[in-house]
């Protein structure tokens, strides 16, 4: 049974509790206007592909629809005033995939998948002069609508200013670039502007008065993405579109516009016969020399061994193999050490491993005078350890061993060392919906090249990803792709020159600049799983160079006029089956604009 307090006793208790209350923090509120969506629009809400919908709702009879596109994750934000250096929440009840809620330059959440509604929640606190917070939700790119509702913001409220935050710049373009600084420019926003914040990520590169800017600072020959923001003393506004810029400076490597690549069995016949160097076609712009392989799985120590006569028969000797290379070298083909395979499992588990690793292979190339180095780990090679779940920052040896051992090679042998990658699928796209281990037990192996490509992408020649011996893959429009046709080699690409959301973790890994992005596929039906036909390969090129014939997919990444070309496994097969993979993409990637 409840007792009953004297009227004496409560009224003292207030007191008391009145004169506790003082010291502490103001009584959270929702600072939000519209919070809902109950005004039955977007009242208070500023928002690109936005609407009210009246079914699913998490609460009340109205609720956010996010209408996502490939070019739009239909972003809504809504700026409201704060006190300087002050603690709040922010939540809201969320469903979709790949669902974002976050403070413009601070703190964010997301959830990959929500069936039904789920509610986020942020804390942040406020800067010590800051007396505005933008905050937003929104999705991403190509996948499907999502819903918001029951938007929070708690904490005390700041004093707001007359009139309002400034609309939303026009979308930046790209005026020029040097070797260290990209130029912008972009339209004026609507009302009263103070100023404009120039962002790259979350981070503000650059404040200007006008409606142009110059980010400088830059590294040679890299990427990188900007957005605009307007504010004034009553806040800030929603970002731009974004725009994408690369750096010049790029050191020429001598290859075409569009290149073919393939692997040369330099070291094995494997059934398809052996191929003299001086022999390859001069078609073939890249070649690999398979394989160089470890000692010990661990040892680092690689070895590049020669195909014995009593494997190859027509194998030539030591001095008319580098003479060959010589030859095709002065034809300005690129002569490349591949490293790993299918047999040739690396772990760099330790730095004396890194270290042998580098010494090993620095002399394989000097004995050939080989043009650079390609990365073909495979199977077991790279893994993640559990809890290793930043690519931008790895932890687990064998990855940050050859992140290393890759830098310092490329240090050593400066801008013209040519690196490429020919990763499985199972270790690049995979990521986007699982990364490592995932914290669940899963295959640790799962994206483990990201934090390799993401730490050497100012360095990577060319990434070509196998689009063969592959399971289903999910693209960027949460469909699964299957290999064998234009369709998979279209949405693996987009993959690498769009970006993706890496698995749970909050983090998107920047795509690449064009010109280092190739796919591999098996030269014949005898070379691999996911032989594609020669009219959808070019049905891909079209796509991906001229953005042409995408049948029903839509890029995210935009076409690709510097495309780097393709890959093949390998050239002995190409010549086993008559040449019919040089003989059919060759002109075509010379014709491609």
């Amino acid at each position: 049974m409840r007792s009953r307090l004297s009227a004496a006793v409560l009224g003292f208790l207030l007191v008391i509790a009145g004169l506790v209350g003082v010291t502490q923090t103001a009584q959270a509120a929702n600072l939000l206007t519209n919070p809902g969506f109950e005004a039955g629009s977007l009242s208070g809400w500023t928002c690109s592909g936005g609407s009210v919908i009246t079914s699913p709702t998490h609460s009340g009879g109205f609720a956010l629809n996010g209408a996502v596109s490939g070019s739009d994750f239909a972003q809504c934000s809504q700026t409201v005033a704060v006190q300087p250096n002050t603690a709040y929440t922010l939540s809201a009840w969320v469903r979709g995939s790949y669902v974002y809620l976050g403070v413009t330059g601070g703190a964010s959440t997301w959830t990959p998948q929500a069936s039904g509604y789920t509610q986020l929640t942020v804390a942040f606190t406020s800067g010590a002069s800051q007396t505005s917070a933008q905050i937003y939700l929104h999705g991403w790119y190509g996948q499907p609508a999502y819903q918001a509702d029951d938007v929070n913001l708690d904490g005390p409220g700041g004093t707001p200013p007359t009139g309002g935050a400034p609309g939303v710049p026009g979308t930046p373009s790209v005026t020029g670039t040097t070797s260290s600084a990209i130029s912008l420019s972009w339209g004026a926003s609507t009302g009263t502007v103070t100023g404009y914040r120039v962002y790259e990520g979350s981070a503000v590169v650059k404040t200007v008065t006008g409606t142009s800017a110059t980010v400088d600072g830059l590294a040679a020959c890299t990427s990188h993405s900007y957005t605009v923001t307007a504010y004034n003393s009553n806040g800030e506004s929603a970002k731009s579109a974004a725009a994408s810029g690369t750096t010049s400076g790029c050191t020429s490597t001598g290859l075409p516009k569009h290149a073919l690549i393939g692997y040369l069995h330099a070291s094995f016949a494997n059934g398809s016969g052996y191929v003299r160097m001086a022999d390859i076609p001069s078609q073939w712009n890249i070649i690999n020399l398979s394989f160089g392989e470890p000692t010990s799985v661990t040892s680092g120590d690689i070895r590049f061994n020669r195909c014995p006569a009593s494997e190859c028969a027509n194998v030539e000797s030591d001095a008319d193999f580098l003479a060959a290379i010589k030859a095709k070298q002065a034809q300005g083909k690129k002569v490349l050490l591949s490293i790993g395979g299918q047999n040739g499992q690396v772990q760099l588990t330790t730095t004396a491993a890194r270290d042998t690793f580098v010494n090993s292979v620095s002399a394989i190339i000097d004995r050939w005078g080989l043009d650079g180095l390609d990365v073909d780990f495979e199977g077991h090679s790279l893994y993640l350890n559990p809890g290793d779940n930043d690519f931008r920052n790895p932890t687990t040896p064998v990855v940050v061993n050859l992140i290393s051992a890759l830098k310092t090679l490329k240090a050593k042998y400066g801008t013209k060392f040519v690196l490429t990658m020919a990763p499985e699928t199972f270790f690049v796209q995979i990521g986007y919906q699982f990364y490592g281990d995932g914290g669940n037990g899963g295959d640790n192996r799962r994206g483990s090249y990201l934090p390799v490509i993401h730490a050497l992408r100012d360095s990577l020649t060319v990434l070509h990803v196998q689009d063969y011996n592959s399971g289903p893959v999910m693209g960027l429009d949460n469909q699964y792709h299957t290999m064998g046709g234009a369709d998979f080699h279209i949405a693996m690409t987009d993959m690498i020159k769009a970006g993706f959301p890496v698995g749970t973790t909050g983090q998107t890994f920047p795509g690449l600049r064009e010109d280092q992005i190739a796919f591999g596929l098996p030269a014949a039906t005898s070379a691999g799983n996911g032989y594609t036909a020669p009219a959808a390969v070019h049905t891909a090129l079209d796509c991906l160079v001229k953005g042409q014939n995408c049948g029903g997919y839509t890029l995210r990444g935009g076409s690709s006029p510097s495309f780097r070309g393709l890959m093949t496994w390998s050239i002995n097969w190409d010549k086993y089956y008559n040449w019919e993979f040089q003989n059919s993409h060759a002109p075509y990637l010379a014709a491609l604009p």
